[in-house]
């Protein structure tokens, strides 16, 4: 099955979660939840938002005149072709590299190790079933 590319700038990625964790908003309410981290015009978000609505990613329903936003794709989506998109340009398609580099780069806990080793071990054993 081919992938969806789905790209999505910085501030369009932030509409994003803001619609994932609350299923449904306004522009208004969006900008409202940008501006507790880092002040956005209202504007702003109308514009990223009518982006988002041309690229498939979200849709509205008029409620009187405002309009009531909604995610049409699930940020899992998003975070598969992010992925992909990283991997393939970045990376080379190696995963390996991908890996290698976030864990001599990135603050990985011991815990994760734990959790990726036991990944490793799961994914190398049904390996070995097929």
């Amino acid at each position: 099955m081919a992938r969806k590319e789905i790209k999505l700038g910085k501030v369009q990625l932030e509409i994003m979660k803001v619609l994932w964790e609350q299923g449904e908003a306004t522009a208004r309410q969006i900008t409202d939840v940008l501006c507790a981290k880092e002040e956005i015009a209202h504007s702003t978000v109308q514009t990223l938002l009518r982006k988002l609505e041309a690229k498939g990613a979200v849709e509205h329903v008029s409620d009187g005149r405002t309009f009531l936003f909604r995610a049409l794709i699930r940020q899992s989506a998003v975070a598969e072709s992010t992925t992909h998109d990283l991997l393939t340009r970045v990376f080379q398609g190696s995963v390996y590299s991908l890996v290698a580099h976030l864990i001599k780069h990135e603050q990985v806990s011991p815990d994760e190790l734990k959790a990726l080793r036991e990944l490793i071990d799961t994914s190398s054993e049904e390996g070995e079933k097929k």
